[in-house]
């Protein structure tokens, strides 16, 4: 019988929480974005042209190894508080590899381990996700 995998993925600009969806749910993979430790005294005195292709550069580095992730499941969910989801969301679709993959937007703020937890289980668990 083929089980399908669910994951939620509670994301900021910043770090990316992955959980997998089960009886108990767990937090299986942290991803961090690293523009901060790449943000150096001598990068800022590069100008604001170089800081923007950073931040460019580690935002698609950051969402590439969430895209990853995500690759080895069915069903995902992106809840969070900024448009982060959104813009990894964008990415996915344009994507082939990702078309088979069913990814659902929710806005949530920010949450401790457990309130992500319950959001993941009070998604899936509904009827209209199933």
């Amino acid at each position: 019988m083929n089980t399908t995998t669910k994951i939620g993925i509670w994301m900021d600009y910043s770090t990316a929480h992955i959980m997998e969806f089960s009886e108990r749910p767990h937090e299986i993979k942290t991803i961090e974005s690293n523009f901060a430790s790449r943000l150096k005294s001598k990068e800022k005195e590069r100008g604001e042209r170089h800081l923007h292709a950073v931040a460019r550069q580690c935002k698609a580095d950051y969402f590439k190894k969430i895209a990853s992730t995500i690759l080895n499941y069915d069903k995902v969910l992106l809840f969070g508080p900024t448009h982060a989801k959104s813009e990894l969301f964008n990415m996915l679709a344009e994507d082939h590899r990702f078309f088979k993959i069913k990814t659902y937007l929710k806005e949530a703020g920010t949450m401790t381990l457990n309130q992500r937890n319950k959001f993941i289980h009070d998604h899936f668990a509904s009827p209209l996700y199933k």
